[in-house]
């Protein structure tokens, strides 16, 4: 394979390329706010969020992708294509969004989770978070989860609920006159699901970024406002449950998880480091033990 003319130890080379890759990863934040608000004040739903805590979530997570740029060996080698597909995908979904195309929006917020979906997966395989590694568990692992609950929690449900019809005019003064209009219980029907999904994650995986995305999304629910009764104290209801519930899995974990292990014959490993010391008569001599061959007279 012949070379490539290009000398990639050069520091400007380096640095164009590090720019390239920050405007492929960087979304369109501005596109992706004018379209929440559009929908907050066009087409509001029970499950709209409030536009403030949105922005401040995706700008954390914009944040982050300016910091993945640093990791380039990582962009290289690992996850890149993993990051760059989402976010083309988000990008086309805004634009969808912007221009009232719902259904197509609905689509492409499908795809979207569905591929923040596999890429949490693969990376959770292949390429588990290291406590040698900070930087990787802080600017890879914790915004593609960030990023994953955003369409789970809110915009592919925002987007199928406006697709559906499930939306309302909204009066001068606030709320719809007909309380029927807020399609309430079809919203706590998905509100419940997803956030008992997001639960589910959380203790089983004792993962603190899952907690922090899905508490944040809750309290951008129940501080929209108008709201009915039962979103409202659902919504609540879970901001409370997850941090809750990480701590009673951490503390069950610290506290009741089983440490003595059984120490196999010759499996010295499984001792503790001072039981070969207090042992008064051992029993198995300290030699390598592995497969032997039985004789016939062992076998009658």
């Amino acid at each position: 394979m012949d070379v490539l003319p290009v000398d990639f130890s050069n520091p400007a080379v380096k640095f164009y390329i590090a720019l390239v890759r920050l405007q492929v990863l960087t979304p369109l934040s501005l596109l992706i706010n004018v379209a929440t608000v559009l929908f907050s004040r066009l087409h509001p739903t029970s499950l709209t969020p409030n536009f403030h805590a949105i922005s401040a979530y995706v700008g954390l997570i914009w944040l982050a992708q300016l910091g993945y740029c640093v990791l380039l060996k990582a962009m290289v080698n690992a996850v890149g294509f993993g990051l760059v597909l989402p976010i083309c995908l988000w990008h086309f979904g805004a634009v969808a969004f912007v221009m009232q195309w719902f259904i197509i929006s609905t689509i492409l917020q499908g795809l979207l989770l569905l591929v923040l979906l596999f890429s949490n997966i693969v990376l959770l395989i292949y390429h588990q978070p290291d406590s040698s590694r900070p930087l990787d568990t802080a600017l890879i692992h914790a915004p593609l989860r960030f990023f994953l609950m955003l369409p789970l929690n809110v915009l592919f449900t925002l987007s199928l609920f406006i697709s559906l019809g499930l939306s309302y005019t909204p009066t001068p003064p606030g709320p719809p006159k007909n309380p029927d209009d807020y399609h309430s219980m079809i919203a706590f029907g998905v509100l419940m699901g997803t956030n008992l999904l997001s639960l589910l994650v959380i203790v089983i995986r004792r993962d603190i970024v899952c907690c922090v995305a899905s508490t944040w999304l809750a309290v951008s629910l129940w501080t929209a406002v108008p709201k009915p009764a039962s979103v409202y104290i659902t919504s609540i209801i879970f901001t409370v449950l997850h941090p809750l519930s990480l701590t009673v899995a951490i503390c069950y974990r610290q506290c009741f998880t089983q440490t003595n292990r059984i120490a196999l014959v010759g499996d010295e490993r499984a001792l503790p480091a001072n039981a070969t010391e207090h042992r008064e008569h051992p029993t198995v001599p300290d030699i390598e033990r592995g497969p032997r061959e039985v004789d016939d007279e062992n076998w009658g």
